[in-house]
């Protein structure tokens, strides 16, 4: 069992390695589009399905309350707790229109769409982010295996290469948490202007 453990730490390593080396430019990009967003007014919208909803409420949430310094809330929302919402748009139209409805009705120019999908292909998260970007807002996808149909649909897109979706997923968290480091040091620490 020892050795089973070692194999998926081994894994970890192997996906996390190949990552930091595909993906430092994009979490800069992201990071500072996220900054200018709030230092300018906007708000910043998450969503995704499964873990990747669950992903969403995580980083509003450091966001809204704090990540690791202290400092004034920051204006994130996911969009995947609002079950009234979400039931209702599901039932009267359609799944594939619960997050794209919710960015229509809040989004706006200046604003940020975040879409997550670790296949890229959720055709809720495509059309939220299609959405967004027909309103001008800006938009940021994150996803995995070969990207998917989301891939080229984005501002700024982040992908982990592989095929295991506990990989992809650890992966995006572990960038989202320095995606709210980043936004801290730039709006209140040592990369502030």
């Amino acid at each position: 069992m020892e050795s089973y453990i070692r194999d998926i730490f081994e894994d970890m390593k192997e996906v996390q390695t190949r990552f930091m080396a595909e993906s430092l430019p994009v979490i800069v990009g992201i990071s500072t589009s996220i900054a200018n967003c709030f230092v300018n007014g906007g708000k910043l919208y998450i969503f995704g399905n499964g873990g990747s909803a669950a992903d969403s409420q995580h980083i509003a949430a450091e966001f809204i309350n704090r990540f690791r310094m202290e400092r004034p809330p920051l204006p994130a929302v996911a969009l995947t707790t609002d079950t009234s919402a979400i039931t209702a748009i599901g039932n009267d139209y359609d799944f594939n229109e619960i997050f794209s409805k919710q960015v229509k009705g809040l989004a706006v120019e200046g604003d940020i769409a975040w879409g997550i999908s670790t296949s890229g292909n959720s055709a809720n998260v495509l059309e939220g982010l299609r959405s967004a970007a027909k309103q001008g807002v800006t938009t940021i996808g994150f996803s995995g295996k070969d990207g998917g149909n989301m891939r080229g649909l984005c501002d700024h897109f982040l992908n982990v290469t592989s095929e295991n979706t506990a990989r992809i997923q650890e992966m995006h968290i572990a960038a989202a948490h320095i995606i709210c480091q980043l936004v801290d040091e730039i709006m209140f620490g040592k990369f502030s202007r």
